[in-house]
């Protein structure tokens, strides 16, 4: 059963109570990301993700990690481009230390200035770690050419000189200012009480209260087509992407199935023909990804230079041909099979599950049921996903390469960039 409460200090409370469990997982939702953060504040998010971790008034970082450990819970934060999550998961009879150790370190937090020196080497090296992987810095460049100008096209990491120039009080200001009730959700999956959990959250918030999800500006529809990085690799690695909507479009559930039709499965029409008949790639993959105001469908996969051509080629075949035909009726029924199994298997454990409610209520306002969910693209027609294709095809796209290459070694006109 999901329940839902909306405290008095603004702070929503989801949970889901599982009576097969002996687990419970909690989550501390944040509505703040990357695409939150002016440019002289890049990375704060992150930042702060790491220096929640190094200790509270009450805590030093070394007790967490042993409080935890003795209990064998599992303890870990993301950074995304438009929230952060905290969670932990552990045995139900621990879910007071849980909620005891998330509340401290979200509430009252130390964020100590000698902390702040010592994580921005290791969040320096972070980025260092992603430059050296021409994969990582492939898509991450293809984010940047999507969005020109816009924070959606900025690393979540921030930059060098951003981490670099942060300081106590910048961090601080921005964690005062995010870092409030009416900006979060906390999700709780396990074996539970509803009652007690909300009870126990309002005993340790500390008083704080009001915040709300920031103010956003949505990119417009401008694309720079190419952007090329030489660079000696063994691999060409290239992104080929799509401009698409947004996460509360009504064609996301055609879109998902698109997706696993073009590359997103074992026999999706890009694996089968790059990978199985032709041998050109080891890994190739497509994702779509969607904010609050826009997103993309994307493309990837690594390649010998001599076949970049022949690749890029059969990718943008496989586009026209699912833009001018749609899928077919046993595509579709695979997908849909496909994204019933990959529900239904997410549901199996509890952090599974509260990263479910807790993505849901943050980013949709609501947490569907999961058989209203898989009622939705039960009801998916080829008409449905041949009219998202259509939008795909039509939607400005880029191309991002890293590997041995100019700009001048690409056809923008015939690879329908732009």
């Amino acid at each position: 059963m999901i329940r839902t409460d909306r405290m008095p200090s603004g702070l929503t409370v989801v949970t889901e109570s599982m009576a097969e469990a002996r687990s419970v997982c909690i989550g501390f939702w944040v509505g703040t990301g990357s695409r939150d953060e002016s440019p002289d504040l890049a990375g704060s998010s992150h930042f702060l993700e790491h220096l929640l971790f190094k200790g509270t008034e009450a805590r030093s970082a070394a007790a967490i990690a042993e409080a935890v450990d003795e209990v064998g819970g599992d303890f870990n934060a993301f950074t995304t481009k438009e929230y952060t999550s905290f969670y932990i998961r552990l045995l139900a009879e621990d879910v007071d230390l849980g909620l005891d150790i998330l509340s401290d370190i979200m509430w009252r937090p130390s964020l100590r200035a000698g902390d702040l020196d010592a994580e921005r080497q290791v969040i320096l090296d972070e980025i260092l770690m992603h430059a050296d992987e021409p994969a990582d810095q492939s898509a991450e460049q293809s984010s940047a050419i999507l969005f020109p100008g816009h924070p959606l096209g900025r690393e979540v990491l921030g930059t060098e000189l951003s981490v670099s120039d942060m300081t106590a009080e910048r961090i601080r200001d921005f964690f005062e200012e995010h870092y409030l009730p009416g900006n979060m959700v906390v999700a709780v999956a396990g074996d539970l009480d509803h009652d007690v959990i909300v009870s126990g959250l309002d005993e340790r918030s500390g008083g704080s209260k009001g915040g709300e999800t920031p103010a956003r500006v949505a990119p417009d529809n401008r694309v720079t087509p190419l952007a090329v990085t030489r660079r000696s690799t063994e691999q060409a690695h290239v992104v080929l992407a799509a401009r698409s909507v947004g996460r509360n479009d009504p064609s996301r559930y055609a879109l998902a199935v698109l997706n696993h039709v073009l590359g997103g499965g074992l026999s999706s029409r890009l694996f089968q023909e790059i990978r199985e008949r032709r041998g050109l790639a080891y890994s190739v993959w497509s994702e779509r990804v969607a904010y609050l105001d826009g997103g993309f469908l994307s493309v990837g996969l690594g390649t010998g230079p001599e076949h970049v051509d022949e690749v890029l080629g059969i990718v943008s075949d496989e586009l026209a041909a699912l833009g001018a035909d749609g899928v077919t009726e046993r595509e579709l029924v695979i997908a849909k099979g496909n994204l019933r199994a990959e529900t239904l298997l997410a549901c199996e454990d509890s952090g599974a599950r509260m990263s479910r409610i807790g993505a849901g209520m943050l980013l949709h306002g609501e947490v569907l049921a999961v058989d209203e969910v898989l009622a939705r693209v039960e009801a998916l027609t080829l008409d449905d996903v041949h009219d998202a294709a259509r939008a795909v095809v039509a939607a400005p796209r880029t191309l991002s390469v890293v590997g041995s290459f100019d700009e001048s070694d690409f056809d923008a006109g015939a690879l329908g960039l732009g």
